[in-house]
């Protein structure tokens, strides 16, 4: 699926997608953290049949309705495609040795085989993260592994 993204000088930030339905959907995402849900009119894709105004507390937990569950959802579907193969997700709690420490610092993959895939935090989820990402206590660690590789991920968040 394409996104297109478009800087609003002054306001923020417009993604946008044709659903499979032929529908543009677009998300104004604001400096202050008012998010606009829009959707085009069908026989004018210039011109908008709705929009809905949502807070920064509205905008987490529609993005918790659709996001969250859908990486976990995706993984399960992989597991089925790929015996032995399943994903977990560990939360960082504040006494775990990585809260607000590196992802490369735990050499997860080197130490355990498995593979941090996302991290959800505040019911954002954050693909892929980088070497340089830096954990938060509450964060929601998404792993994929085997169950042994896996469950030493979350021992490894425990003691170190």
């Amino acid at each position: 699926m394409d996104i297109e993204e478009t800087a609003l000088p002054g306001i923020g930030l417009r993604h946008e997608f044709n659903t499979r339905g032929g529908r543009r959907v677009g998300v104004v995402s604001r400096h202050k953290g008012r998010r606009d849900l829009v959707i085009y009119d069908a026989g004018d894709p210039d011109s908008v049949a709705e929009s809905l105004t949502l807070n920064a507390e509205e905008s987490d937990a529609l993005s918790e309705l659709l996001g969250a569950p859908h990486i976990v959802e995706k993984l399960a579907d992989l597991s089925k495609v790929f015996a032995g193969l399943v994903g977990e997700q560990i939360r960082i709690s504040p006494d775990s040795p990585y809260a607000g420490g590196l992802l490369g610092d735990t050499q997860a993959r080197t130490r355990t085989g498995a593979s941090i895939v996302a991290v959800v935090r505040d019911h954002e989820v954050l693909a892929s993260p980088r070497p340089d990402f830096r954990f938060e206590p509450d964060d929601v660690v998404v792993v994929v592994g085997t169950p042994d590789n896996t469950a030493a991920v979350a021992e490894l968040f425990r003691t170190g």
